[in-house]
Formats: structure tokens, sequence, C-alpha cells
């Protein structure tokens, strides 16, 4: 079946495509709230869950272990099964293990929330929407999408998350208040999994097509495609440095003598609110200016690697010491807005390359895998650097890799874009 009769079938089955597109949106930016709640409350973590940077790293890299694993299972699944209930029950899903986790279990339980999150989250979801939102454009519009897909997803990070923190303020800042914010987020990922249930139509799926069978082709097509394993290592190193920016609010804190509550709203702008100005940025610079979401990437690990490079050299200690903390929020935003308009777009290059609708479903889920590995390694390196090497040292390590994986996406990035120069010949030939 090709693109355009899959697409054409898909805007079928959702006649007001763009209420749908903001339900998604919404589910989008409310799902990862439980699982990235050291954004908002890492501090509080520490001090109420008893946790340590590595404790922290830990869980993330388990969730990461169990999100690798299972999207092996999501090449088969996501193109088995209607996005409807996929999604909803997922959402759903996640809620009950926020309530979990603001009962204070013991670690282990921690690790284990955060395993079941990682199913839920990373294989029955996220690759389900961005199959939806995939399918929802057109080849000259895809890094627009998904750059106002990460736009929506950032207000909606921001209000939900910002409410959090100001009840953790409002209550005390003390544990009851951790407790309350992390119901609070429970609550808003529950109503976005009965919206998701109530607006999301069911895949619309000709009676002819055995779909077991077409589910296991559709992932043995995407295993063997160069192009698809090509795109998800671009975005792999995009990623590896993404998970860097979360080590710049222990920084602030520890460094800069950021406040805690200012350190959380710095948190909640850093990893949410720079994806209202780095989504829409990052899509309209693919299209508009690159013509190609894969040369913007690779304009953008220039830039990141020259910027970080140059944030190392900065005495930060001294300016710490003075009180001025808002040069170094200044500095951290502006790097990670940098890298937010990369993280934009890196499932933009799949129509690149043209990999074909039948097989959204696979190909999403083997480049969730490959884009998100560094979950199961990348917060435990950061983090156990930070505890190895306390103070600007262990931070200066922890951003000199992220410019060592700067320099390594560029050359990734130059490898694809040979790949869709040599597509796009062989279109011209056929």
């Amino acid at each position: 079946m090709s693109n355009d009769k899959l697409k054409q079938q898909a805007l079928k089955a959702a006649p007001n495509k763009w209420l749908v597109f903001c339900v998604l949106t919404f589910t989008g930016g409310v799902a990862f709230k439980l699982m990235s709640m050291k954004d908002m409350f890492y501090v509080p973590m520490q001090e109420f869950m008893g946790l340590s940077h590595t404790q922290i790293g830990t869980a993330i890299s388990v969730y990461g272990i169990v999100q690798t694993i299972g999207l092996v299972a999501g090449l088969y699944v996501c193109d088995r099964f209607s996005k409807k209930y996929m999604i909803s029950l997922s959402l759903i899903g996640v809620s009950l293990c926020g309530v979990y986790l603001s009962t204070f279990p013991t670690y282990y339980g921690f690790l284990a929330t955060f395993a079941v999150m990682a199913i839920l989250c990373e294989v029955t979801y996220w690759p389900v929407l961005l199959k939806a939102v995939r399918l929802n454009g057109s080849e000259d519009d895809q890094g627009r999408m998904f750059g106002f897909l990460e736009m929506g997803r950032g207000i909606i990070d921001v209000i939900v998350a910002s409410s959090a923190v100001a009840i953790f303020g409002a209550m005390g800042e003390n544990a009851g208040a951790l407790r309350a914010g992390i119901l609070f987020l429970s609550g808003v990922t529950f109503l976005s999994g009965v919206l998701a249930f109530i607006f999301v139509p069911n895949d619309e799926i000709e009676e002819s097509v055995d779909r077991n069978k077409a589910a296991f082709d559709g992932m043995i097509e995407a295993v063997k495609s160069l192009e698809i394993w090509a795109v998800s290592l671009n975005g792999f190193t995009v990623y590896c440095i993404y998970c860097g920016l979360t080590y710049f609010i222990p920084f602030l804190n520890e460094i800069y003598g950021l406040p805690a509550v200012m350190v959380g709203m710095y948190g909640i702008i850093n990893q949410y609110g720079l994806k209202m100005i780095g989504g829409p940025l990052g899509g309209i610079l693919s299209d508009k200016v690159h013509k190609s979401a894969t040369k913007h990437i690779r304009a953008g690990f220039v830039v990141a690697a020259i910027a970080m490079t140059a944030f190392i050299l900065i005495p930060h200690e001294t300016i710490g010491a003075s009180g001025n903390y808002i040069l170094g929020m200044t500095l951290t935003l502006g790097f990670g807005a940098i890298i937010f308009t990369m993280r934009a777009v890196f499932f933009a290059p799949m129509d690149e390359v043209k990999v074909p609708a039948h097989i959204t479903g696979a190909a999403m889920s083997l480049g969730c895998l490959v884009i998100y590995l560094p979950n199961t390694f990348a917060y435990v390196l950061y983090g156990s650097m930070l505890d190895k090497y306390p103070g600007i040292t262990g931070y200066k390590i922890v951003f000199g890799m992220m410019v060592g994986f700067a320099v390594v996406g560029f050359f990734v990035s130059s490898w694809l874009l040979k790949i869709i120069k040599r597509k796009k010949a062989e279109e011209v030939k056929a």
C-alpha cells in the first residue's frame, strides 16, 4: 500500500485531525512528567526520598534498559494494535505508578516503578504517538509538524510542571508537599488518558490484511533498513547531549548557589520551557532555512561543540561566589535551546529517507530504541562522575563528554546526508 493511501486512510479515520492533534500533544506534554520528576524535584527527591546522584541516575538507567528491551517487542506491537487503546491505557497505567511513588517506596520499589513506566511510556505510548504525528503531515512539513508537537508539549510541560512546583512551595516544601506534587502529576496523567480514549480514533485496517503477518513483515523490513538505522544513530548522538542538560540543575545549585525554589523553576524552563522555543524554531529552520532536518542537526552539532567548549573555560567558581547566578542560568539555557532545536526534529529525517508509511510504527520503534538508548548509560555515567569528582571538576568532565558527543554527531549527520543524497539520485533515475 502506498504512503499517500495510508496517510489518506489515517485522515479519514480522524475527520477532525487538528482536535486529535491537540489531544495527542496534550498527552505528550504530561506522559513523561512522573518519570522525569527529577527535573522539578531533584533536590527534594534527595532530601525526602533519600536518593543520591548515582541512585537517581541508576533509576533512569533501569528505565532505559527496560525501554531498550521493550522496544524490540514494540517493533511488532506498534503496528499491530489500535493507537486509541495503546495510548489511553498506557497513560492510565502511568498515573497509577505515580500514586505508588507518592508513598515514597523503598529504593527497589522506586526502581521497579521506573521499569514499569518504561514499558508504558516508551514502548506502548511514544512510538505510537510519533506514528500518528508522522502520518498526519505531508513530506514538506515534517519538520514543522514535529516542531509544533514539541512546542505544544512544551506549553503543557510548563503549565503542569509549574503547577506541581507551586503546590510543593505552597504546602511548605516538605515531604508532604512533595507527595502532593507527585499526586497532582498522577491526576493530570490520568485525565490525559481519558481524553485520549474519548477523542483518538481507532486505526482502520483493511479486512483483507492479516494484522499479525503485516506487523511482522513491517518489523523485518524496518530492521533491514540502513536508512532507518542512520536516522536513529543521528538522533542517538543528539540525545546523549540532551541527557547532560539535566545536570545544569544541580550545577547551578552547587556552584552558583541558586535557591531551592528557583532550582525547581529553572528545571521546568530548562527541560520544558525550551521546547516552546526550540520546537517551532527547529522545525522552521529545518523546513525553511536548511531545507532539511538532517542539515539543521549537523549545523547544531557544530554550534553546540563550540558553545560548550567556551562554557567549560569560564571561571564558574569565581562568578558563582559573587552570587551572579543569572549569568549561569542564561548561558545554560542558551545552550539548552540549541539542543532542543535539534531534538525537536530528530525523527523528521524518516521522511527524508523515504520510510514507507506502512512500516511507520516499526520504524519509529526502532528509532526510539536507538535514539533513547543513552537512557541506559548516560545518566548513571554523568551522575557517577559528579559523585566521584565533587564540585566543578565533575561538571567539567560531564560538559567535556557532551562536546565529544557533538563531534561524533557531526560525522554521523554527514553520513546520513550522503544516504539522503543517494536516495534522491535513485529517485531521479527511476
